[in-house]
């Protein structure tokens, strides 16, 4: 039950970058318990930074294609990966395999695009905001974006399912206690009328995140708020990219 009320993959591509015109590349890595993942590579001109985006805990990667044209728009290379059992990824889902696929996203970055830590830039989407926070408190990397991210699962429990102790639960994903160990410019966002994930939860990975960070306040859906406040979206991702250079 645990599983199927955090994970929500599909297997099917419905569709490639290309269908919107932007140049990609498939690419293919292992992780370290060799679980074969897909992914995509979407270069920009001249990009400082390269973006590896960990999406959320439903679709797949070819559900993301406007978030992947907003990141380019930005002038960022983007790395999108499928977690295990995701799309074309083997094996299924969990918390610790979700924390070695990211990993082995920024070691393809690292090993096989020769790409500098401190140009790779962390993004994650609600759940794929923990995987990117896992990440960013181990390893070396020069940013993180987090939008719509949830604190931890005990918090998330309390509210969708008050009537189960959340200590049966194995998935903790404790956002709230890594975040406060991530050193790097952190840009928290989150959407005021967020209805899966209470808008709260998004101030209080805020204020457990040390400094230098900053928050963006958008409006819409947990899964539309970057298009419904799409000017205020780019905007203050752009700011905040300006600042890293």
């Amino acid at each position: 039950m645990e599983r199927h009320s955090l994970y929500f993959p599909m297997k099917e591509i419905a569709v490639t970058p290309e269908i919107v015109g932007l140049p990609y590349e498939e690419i293919y890595f292992n992780t370290s318990d060799d679980k074969r993942l897909n992914g995509w590579f979407i270069p920009s001109d001249k990009a400082k930074f390269t973006v590896i985006l960990c999406h959320g805990n439903g679709g797949n990667i070819s559900h993301r294609l406007e978030k992947i044209t907003m990141l380019r728009t930005l002038g960022l290379n983007t790395l999108v990966f499928d977690y295990r059992g995701y799309g074309k990824s083997d094996g299924a889902p969990s918390e610790s395999g979700l924390y070695k696929d990211v990993d082995a996203a920024y070691n393809y970055l690292i090993k096989e695009r020769k790409t500098a830590g401190d140009s790779i830039i962390l993004y994650g989407e609600s759940l794929g905001g923990a995987v990117a926070i896992d990440l960013a408190h181990r390893t070396k990397v020069r940013a993180l974006i987090i939008e719509d991210t949830f604190t931890s699962v005990k918090d998330m429990a309390r509210i969708t399912y008050p009537l189960i102790p959340y200590f049966v639960l194995s998935a903790k994903f404790n956002s709230i206690s890594k975040i406060k160990n991530v050193t790097c410019p952190k840009l928290i966002i989150h959407s005021i009328n967020d209805e899966i994930i209470p808008f709260r939860l998004g101030e209080k990975l805020f204020d457990e995140a040390e400094e230098p960070k900053r928050f963006l306040k958008t409006r819409g859906g947990h899964n539309t708020a970057f298009s419904d406040s799409a000017k205020l979206f780019v905007e203050g991702i752009g700011t905040f990219l300006n600042e890293l250079q």
